[in-house]
């Protein structure tokens, strides 16, 4: 008895296991579309097309028309880009109709070309590579003279070159090396162009790429720390994937080219420009960065070209209206975008790495834009000018220069005296050449501000003359002095990441912190530098059958201080 039952204990346990080899022909497969592959293999066989389904995040089934499958090779192509997780529900053949069935062991089975070399001596092969083949290069360069019967000959000269292929088996570059010696800006009347003066290069393989000359970097994975630069530098980006965790770090350096502003303004009726924009500081004269603009009508977002929505003069930081676009009253128009600004060489320095998982990921970010100090472009500091800039802080009121200094007598210049009258000195206009005469600079600072106002617009250069006050009370407009500019620097940091346990179940946050000085020369009101930032955001679903409740909650805490590179919320959030 004890026999018997020991047999049929050992065959239940053997048929417990048989049946826990066997597959289900029902499978369930989660699935993130990536936005640049619109194809996924869901299985390595062919699938039975009586059952197929998807399902979304929210449990809702996706429509047809959004997707296609091909059964016989298992192929999901979406036709357009999907940014959510979706569960994929089909089924599968028995495995005797989907399995390969041979005669022989395929491992041991081998080509006819490679057996052949068991039973001889191979003879030394030589390497087949060859060095820069499949490398394809095609562009022009031109050169040219320019006569007229009022000016000298020159020469012109343009190259345009184009560099794409294999440097070896695992190596890609492509490059992109364009010059003229007429460095103008495009005028932006086309939706496409041609950058002047551009060197771009890349060398990229499956899993690493290196960027050099003109970039383009950019960051809108993180809340806190989103932006777009155009910049020249070299960056670069490692990825390391395996099966169940991909990392990405990614690093640069780079010199800026511009720094970002916004305009806000309200149309005029039938008016359809062009319409000034200016610097972060209301400057009137700025060169926009090709292509670095966003325009925004209503929260719409409008479309560069003479066919469509607008067109912009970069040279003179002007943009127009298209006729196929008439502009109201009513209509709120933004624009963001990047302009020239060298007061100062600018180093920027970004780096980030990101780890994901299926159930979690994790981010930290840093950022950093500084002026180098000792490096000023547009002006030229002394000692006493720095020693203003140590004692002015963050105000640019105190940022105020001498701007007199001695020169030459020239009867092109606009020269002035120094005088001394009724207990007052000031500067005088003087065309003599035997007084000592100097070059001064004038500054708007507002009505009764100052103790200079215009005298002469109409000559060479406007001449300036000095009132004496009245009761105390200043009847100029203007100063002999010149607005310093003091060298700054923004550095970011953020920390993000998501966690999600089940399928309607999720939690991201993200950590920021700033350190904003408006004054690189000045330890004065320093207090205000740092800043910090935090936002979380969580979902869970409470009822998931015929009726579904859903409860999420949303938390975002910004102090005063914290300071981003752009906006920070979207474009019509001052008015939502």
């Amino acid at each position: 008895m004890k026999s018997l039952f020991c047999f049929l204990w050992c065959v239940f346990i053997f048929s417990v296991g048989n049946a826990q080899e066997i597959k289900p022909l029902y499978q369930t497969k989660k699935i993130v579309p990536d936005s640049l592959i619109t194809t996924i293999y869901l299985d390595t066989v062919a699938l039975n097309d009586t059952f197929f389904k998807i399902v979304n995040q929210q449990g809702f089934v996706l429509q047809d028309s959004l997707y296609s499958v091909d059964f016989n090779t298992a192929a999901l192509t979406f036709l357009q880009p999907l940014k959510d997780t979706l569960t994929v529900s089909y089924l599968n053949y028995p495995d005797f109709l989907t399995k390969t069935y041979a005669l022989y062991d395929t491992k041991r089975i081998v080509p006819n070309k490679d057996g052949a070399y068991i039973f001889t001596v191979p003879e030394k092969q030589t390497s087949a590579f060859t060095p820069f083949d499949g490398l394809n290069t095609n562009g022009s360069i031109s050169r040219g003279i320019t006569v007229g019967n009022n000016q000298n000959l020159v020469t012109n000269s343009n190259l345009d070159l184009q560099i794409v292929g294999n440097l070896s088996d695992n190596i890609q570059i492509r490059a992109s090396l364009q010059d003229s010696n007429v460095p103008l800006q495009n005028g932006g009347y086309s939706q496409k162009m041609d950058e002047f003066d551009q060197i771009f290069m890349e060398l990229f393989s499956t899993n690493w790429s290196v960027k050099a000359g003109d970039l383009f970097l950019e960051n809108r994975t993180s809340r806190f720390l989103n932006f777009n630069k155009k910049v020249q530098g070299i960056s670069a980006t490692l990825q390391f994937e395996n099966e169940k965790s991909k990392t990405t770090i990614e690093t640069a350096a780079a010199l800026v080219r511009g720094q970002y502003a916004k305009s806000e303004f309200v149309g005029q009726e039938g008016n359809q420009g062009p319409y000034k924009l200016k610097g972060s500081g209301n400057q009137l004269y700025i060169l926009i960065i090709s292509g670095s603009e966003s325009v925004y009508v209503n929260g719409r977002k409008l479309t560069r070209g003479e066919q469509n929505d607008y067109v912009i003069d970069y040279n003179s930081g002007e943009i127009r209206f298209t006729t196929l676009f008439p502009i109201t009253s009513d209509m709120r128009i933004v624009i963001e975008y990047q302009y020239t600004d060298r007061n100062y060489t600018r180093f920027l320095g970004y780096g980030g790495i990101k780890h994901e998982r299926e159930k979690w990921n994790i981010a930290g970010y840093v950022y950093t834009e500084t002026d180098l100090k000792n490096q000023p472009l547009q002006q030229n500091l002394n000692k006493e000018q720095i020693d203003i800039l140590k004692q002015a802080g963050d105000s640019t009121a105190l940022m105020m220069a001498p701007s007199a200094y001695p020169d030459s007598y020239s009867e092109n210049k606009t020269l002035y005296k120094k005088v001394i009258e009724n207990g007052y000195e000031f500067y005088q206009y003087s065309n003599n050449p035997n007084d000592t005469l100097y070059m001064v600079s004038f500054s708007y600072v507002g009505p009764n501000n100052g103790n200079y106002r215009l005298a002469n617009a109409s000559t060479i250069g406007k001449i300036y003359e000095f009132t004496e006050p009245e009761n105390g009370i200043l009847q100029g407009d203007y100063e002999p002095l010149i607005q310093l500019i003091a060298p700054t620097r923004l550095t970011l940091a953020t920390v993000l990441g998501a966690y999600k346990p089940k399928d309607y179940t999720s939690v991201d946050f993200e950590l920021g912190f700033s350190n904003n000085d408006q004054n690189l020369f000045s330890p004065i009101d320093d207090e205000d530098n740092k800043g910090f930032a935090a936002h979380i955001n969580a979902t869970h679903r409470v009822l998931n059958n015929k009726w579904k409740i859903d409860v999420f909650g949303n938390l975002q805490f910004i102090s005063n201080n914290f300071q981003t590179i752009e906006r920070l919320y979207s474009i019509e959030f001052d008015r939502d």
